[in-house]
């Protein structure tokens, strides 16, 4: 194993992480200043063409959580050739390929992104389907970008006209105005840059204005003056036709980011886009979750309840915790406050060195005798957070803390009623390498921009009700609220 020069730190409280509060703006104050939406709605529109065209929509997920808006789709955890081939032939509208590339080095997240954007051109080749292809990354502007991109589009063959960029989430509170990207932490909007999201250690950045983000993120390859924009005037004054006018005069694969304030913005410059495309350009997209109910045409889902999941009436839950955000630390201690909950603290620093087996088996085996007596049980790793020298260095860390954790819960013999996980890299790894997911149905959200999904036959515990808790969404009260909407009634 390669040494690794660590630091160790606490994480800190959301209250404490590097936040300006001079720069805070009012969200109140500036929605209200901003033009009247769009009146007319475009889902109907957005749904006949679906309809009538048969498309069907294809993301390549950088981590598990991008199903956090939609409902009635696939996701896959494999992504061969003939695994892409079956899909394009389902009933359903759309599949997420999840490859977890966040938690990966720069140059294997693009090879598998290449081998991604590959298979998928193969197999549109031999199918008449018509297909939109979306890139979902994090709304906070964390991931390999440019690099992920770069790579899908050489693996589909090139030839696109731009790349849209649409970090907008509104489950999430992600909003872009006036080309500033901005977090809502209650009543106050953020700009992205000035966050703890902003200083993660493998994907730090300075700029909260979307064109200079992008020259920041592709170190001025793309400076910020050659980005263009779709402004709020433009969809909210000029509508789908103005989009359509603006996007169609792209060429050279330029980067064009979207603003946007409301599903309605995104839904308007879907139209938009769309109908360029049906003249003839060809976009590829980057986008948070916001965009995939837009291009779907769903409207917003009813939230899921324990009736809908059909849970069983005993037994304990799974929860599972490696995000290290501020955000999961300040929900992970309102859970263990709550009664009835069980906690098991993972050792991180024994799994990044020599005590992993130990470790794992002495969690495990915890679990498994809490589990086995129906309680409800969470497994987090310690707080510290564990610093190496370098983003490869933080990422290799994650991964081996991931590892762990996946080893824990492969060591786990009990089926839990219901498992929740939190944390793209750590939900990706127990999906795949503990739980044996090949194919999982994403059934809606139990509480907003939280997935929910339905594990298929293939994995170790069929028809498991599997729950996405992305490390950057919620309140502090999260996940007490979803243990406690979950809980066996009486």
């Amino acid at each position: 194993m390669t040494k690794l020069a660590v630091t160790i730190a606490p994480i800190p409280h959301a209250s404490e992480s590097c936040l300006s509060m001079t720069s805070r703006i009012s969200l109140v104050e500036t929605l209200r200043d901003l033009p009247p939406e769009w009146p007319d709605n475009p889902l109907p529109w957005i749904r006949d063409n679906i309809a009538s065209s048969g498309e069907k929509m294809a993301v390549v997920d950088d981590d598990p959580t991008g199903t956090q808006t939609i409902y009635g789709v696939a996701v896959l955890t494999d992504w061969s050739l003939d695994t892409i081939r079956s899909e394009l032939e389902s009933d359903l509208p759309a599949f997420f390929i999840v490859t977890n590339s966040r938690g990966m080095p720069p140059s294997e997240a693009g090879a598998v992104n290449k081998e991604v954007g590959r298979n998928l051109r193969i197999a549109l080749d031999a199918s008449d389907r018509k297909v939109a292809i979306l890139s979902r990354g994090d709304s906070t502007l964390r991931g390999h970008y440019p690099g992920e991109v770069d790579a899908l589009d050489q693996g589909l063959g090139g030839g696109f006209d731009a790349r849209i960029f649409v970090p907008f989430f509104l489950e999430g509170g992600r909003y872009t105005i006036n080309d500033v990207h901005y977090v809502s932490d209650g009543d106050w909007l953020t700009p992205a840059g000035d966050t703890e999201f902003a200083r993660d250690t493998a994907f730090s950045y300075i700029s909260s204005n979307l064109r200079q983000w992008v020259e920041e993120a592709t170190g001025g390859e793309v400076p910020s003056g050659d980005v263009a924009a779709i402004s709020l005037d433009d969809i909210r004054v000029g509508g789908p036709g103005r989009v359509a006018s603006l996007v169609s005069e792209l060429e050279g694969g330029r980067t064009c980011i979207v603003n946007a304030a409301s599903m309605r913005d995104i839904e308007v410059a879907t139209q938009g886009l769309m109908i360029a495309e049906a003249q003839g350009k060809k976009f590829l997209y980057r986008t948070a979750a916001s965009m995939m109910r837009a291009r779907l045409g769903q409207a917003a889902p009813a939230l899921l309840t324990r009736d809908d999941l059909r849970l069983p009436n005993s037994g304990g839950a799974l929860i599972v915790i490696g995000s290290h955000v501020p955000r999961t630390t300040g929900q992970l201690n309102e859970l263990l406050a709550m009664p009835g909950i069980h906690g098991v603290e993972v050792n991180a620093n024994s799994l990044v060195y020599d005590a992993v087996e130990l470790e794992v088996a002495r969690v495990a085996k915890t679990v498994n005798e809490n589990l086995s007596q129906r309680r409800d049980v969470v497994v987090y790793t310690s707080r510290e957070l564990l610093i190496g020298e370098g983003a490869e260095q933080n990422l290799m860390i994650g991964q081996k803390v991931s590892d762990g954790l996946v080893a824990i819960v492969d060591a786990i013999d009990v089926r839990p009623r219901y498992l929740i996980s939190k944390g793209g890299m750590t939900t990706s790894n127990i999906t795949t390498k503990s739980l044996g997911v090949k194919r999982a149905v994403a059934l809606g959200q139990i509480l907003p921009g939280i997935p929910t999904w339905q594990l298929g036959a293939e994995s170790r515990f069929p028809g498991l009700v599997f729950v996405v808790f992305p490390g950057n969404v919620g309140d502090s009260g999260g996940l007490v609220d979803m243990v406690s909407k979950l809980a066996i009634p009486g």
